[in-house]
């Protein structure tokens, strides 16, 4: 017979409790559209009262926004991660991070990338618009440019514009299937030494790299 206590739950922390549940509501708005799933789904699926969801969240809109913010923007450990070494080596190991963030998360990533299911409002855009100014000031970081420098702005929409072929490039690779990874890889790192050896010179008035 076995005389072993049976095993106790760890009792989760608050911020491990919404980690939780965002995982559970991430993964289901990927394989469901928004209108199917409910937040009573989304409290059974993380084994949690629906009044959580309310209480770390709101509603679902807002933790649906919450999820688009954070599958776009680039974090700063992206940036950490980064050898030391020529513009091109880096590039590519930020591209393969990027591609592998993505395909960890595809249905995520797809669904936040064109979020109709809540339809589109100015709070909607300014989620979009921010996770797309955060990500390109990572990319402005990463060489040693800020949106606070001179013409950081111009900088910072620059890589917002690259941005959407990094975007477009995705679908071609996740859902068409027209491009094989290696292909987008070498699409997307090729662009960017281009983005910033040349096109970032020309945009604050000096010669490129080249």
């Amino acid at each position: 017979m076995n005389t072993e206590p049976a095993p106790k739950w760890r009792r989760l922390e608050p911020d491990e409790r919404r980690e939780q549940i965002y995982t559970c509501a991430a993964r289901l708005f990927g394989e469901r559209p928004y209108s199917a799933v409910s937040t009573s789904d989304i409290a059974a699926a993380a084994g949690v009262a629906r009044g959580l969801i309310n209480h770390y969240f709101g509603t679902k809109r807002e933790l649906y926004l919450e999820i688009v913010r954070r599958a776009l923007t680039v974090p700063r450990l992206a940036i950490e991660i980064l050898p030391e070494g020529p513009l091109e080596l880096r590039a590519d190991v930020a591209i393969d991070w990027f591609l592998d963030m993505v395909r960890s998360q595809e249905k995520t990533w797809l669904a936040a990338i064109a979020p109709e299911g809540i339809g589109r409002d100015p709070e909607v855009d300014r989620i979009l618009e921010q996770a797309d100014r955060e990500s390109a000031d990572r990319v402005l970081e990463a060489v040693g440019l800020s949106r606070d420098s001179e013409h950081g702005e111009e900088l910072n929409a620059a890589v917002r514009a690259f941005a959407g072929m990094v975007k477009a490039a995705g679908r071609e690779w996740l859902v068409r299937d027209a491009l094989s990874r290696d292909q987008v890889h070498t699409l997307l790192s090729k662009s960017l030494v281009t983005l910033i050896g040349e096109v970032f010179p020309l945009i604050q008035g000096e010669p490129s790299a080249e």
